[in-house]
């Protein structure tokens, strides 16, 4: 039996990596003013915190791929004001 090919579109890619997670909510909410969903990803150890326990290490700004060209635009501030 086969499985239908993904639908590229419907992949998250990595837009960014913040260096702690205070940057990494500071791009979601410039990318959810514009109307694009963020998800947010670590590679750290689960712990009480959603993150890190210090608020460091990286980030990952997770958008869909359809928008992620957007993204970048708006991060790297060539996007509309």
């Amino acid at each position: 039996m086969n499985k239908p090919d993904k639908d590229k579109s419907k992949e998250m890619i990595e837009v960014y990596r913040a260096v702690g997670e205070s940057e990494a909510q500071l791009i979601r909410g410039l990318l959810e003013s514009y109307g694009i969903p963020s998800l947010l990803k670590s590679n750290a150890a689960p712990s009480v915190h959603m993150f890190v326990v210090d608020g460091m290490g990286d980030v990952r700004v997770m958008v869909w791929e359809e928008a992620a060209e957007k993204a970048r635009e708006l991060i790297e501030g060539r996007g509309d004001a």
